[in-house]
């Protein structure tokens, strides 16, 4: 059996296919750009269906790690809530003084959180609620008001006074107790305290008082 194909290109292609002696002629005709087509197909093969990149390398399946879901917890802090202090004025105390009448305590306050976490790490963190558990008791300070008599002042002594002597006895060539037998010239009513030496001989019993 003999085959022969011959083909000529006008406007169409034409195959004629002779198969074995007297078989008859056919023809089959088909558009150029489809056969250019068909060509390129066979020439160049997909990269799906050769294993290889459009570079030439060999394509890598590219898989995806799912991202942890976030966690949440509930977590209670504790704050200390600071007592306050309050200065009451006291007229039985002397004034500048202080005296603690109410000694005071600090509260606590309880702090509740909404923490997320990721990968065991903290990533975010929202104050929900706060509430005082203890209430503070506030300290109070008693400060006095109370003035206190001004102490007297010392009795001046004149130069004309004799210093072996409480308050004022004459300095004289003689001074008796005032309403004695003494005459004088000088006179002091008594009671005096003989502080030095009893120069005028007042203190008769010499118990330190004089003109008794």
């Amino acid at each position: 059996m003999r085959t022969s194909v011959r083909g000529t290109l006008v406007g169409t292609v034409a195959v004629t296919v002779l198969a074995g002696c007297g078989a008859g002629e056919s023809t089959l005709r088909t558009d150029p750009a489809s056969v250019g087509k068909a060509q390129d197909g066979r020439s160049a093969a997909s990269p799906a269906a050769t294993g290889k990149s459009p570079t030439g390398s060999p394509s890598v399946a590219r898989s995806s790690t799912p991202l942890p879901a976030p966690r949440t917890k509930t977590v209670v802090s504790w704050q200390r809530v600071p007592a306050a202090t309050r200065t009451v004025e006291d007229s039985t105390l002397a004034q500048g003084s202080t005296r603690v009448r109410t000694a005071g305590s600090h509260g606590v306050k309880a702090l509740t959180w909404q923490v997320t976490l990721v990968h065991g790490k903290v990533t975010k963190r929202t104050l929900v609620s706060q509430k005082v558990t203890t209430a503070p008791v506030t300290r109070v300070v008693l400060r006095g008001t109370k003035q206190e008599p001004a102490a007297p002042e010392p009795q001046a002594r004149s130069n004309s006074c004799d210093q072996n002597y409480s308050g004022c006895v004459p300095i004289a060539s003689d001074v008796d107790c005032a309403g004695g037998s003494g005459n004088g010239p000088a006179y002091v009513s008594g009671p005096v305290d003989v502080t030095g030496s009893d120069i005028y001989d007042l203190d008769r019993d010499n118990d330190g008082t004089a003109c008794e």
